[in-house]
């Protein structure tokens, strides 16, 4: 198993496929690099090195009690990618790991090529007078009780509803997605859970500003995690390079329900 040590000793899964132009995946809460496997193995036949890491409390980490910020993610990132001497690397990342590439990308744009923001939280995912159509604030703190109830019963209720729109008219469920989900999900830990939430109440209104290199933002608009209008077209106008491609009546998971359809795409936009 691959894993680095970073600067305070936490331990980072990682896996490392192929070579070629380099791939970073950034997995969103609570999720693990297994939520790449589409993408990874996609990639991997085209002829690209693909890397997808365990952020710190999550799936094979290190679940220490401290160091479960946006902040020290970034950083961590910074060390994987140091560790790998990735140049010239693409860096996806879906939902909260998209914080987790935005604030990387705007601190070292020398090692990036490209970036993509899939159903992001970026600049900011929560209400208020500047963003109407943002989560409220009870909406986190559900997240939270959620947790503190019952852990493993929310994380069966998450994928069976919103995450992937499965609690919509004419959604089709897939069992084997919803328990994927799980597994991933229990794997990590409830602290680093748990403190996530604060990353979705953060603002990277100044991370996006930073980035010069190319960025596409993808997201379904019937996201019901990350409304569509809660952060995509303020993240459009803040970015200096970028693009913006939607998905009509796509959730927020679609990088797993509709693959087939958003693999090509990332590569058009890899190749362009």
């Amino acid at each position: 198993m691959s894993t680095i040590t970073t600067k305070d000793g936490v331990n980072i899964f990682y896996k490392d496929w192929g070579s070629g132009q380099p791939i970073v995946f950034s997995h969103g809460w609570p999720l693990t690099a297994d939520d790449w496997d589409a993408q990874m193995m996609f990639f991997l036949q085209q002829g690209f090195r693909v890397i997808a890491h365990d952020r710190r409390g999550h799936g094979r980490s290190d679940q220490p009690s401290t160091g479960n910020d946006m902040d020290t993610w970034a950083a961590d990132l910074a060390d994987l990618t140091k560790h790998l001497d990735l140049r010239d690397a693409i860096h996806i990342g879906h939902s909260t790991g998209c914080g987790e590439v935005a604030r990387y990308v705007a601190r070292h744009q020398e090692r990036v090529a490209k970036a993509v923001l899939v159903a992001s939280l970026t600049p900011n995912m929560y209400r208020s007078e500047e963003n109407p159509s943002g989560q409220p604030l009870d909406w986190f703190e559900g997240v939270r009780a959620g947790m503190l109830a019952n852990r493993s019963q929310f994380y069966r209720f998450v994928p069976e509803n919103p995450f992937y729109g499965y609690n919509l008219d004419g959604a089709k469920p897939s069992e084997a997605i919803i328990a994927n989900w799980w597994r991933q999900g229990m794997a990590g830990g409830a602290l680093a859970h748990y403190a996530t939430v604060a990353s979705w109440l953060e603002d990277y209104t100044e991370d996006l500003k930073k980035i010069t290199v190319p960025v596409l933002i993808m997201h379904g608009e019937a996201d019901q995690i990350v409304p569509f209008a809660s952060t995509v077209p303020r993240a459009v106008n803040l970015l200096k390079n970028g693009s913006l491609k939607t998905y009509p009546g796509y959730p927020h998971g679609m990088l797993t329900t509709h693959a087939d359809v958003l693999n090509p795409d990332l590569l058009s936009f890899i190749r362009s």
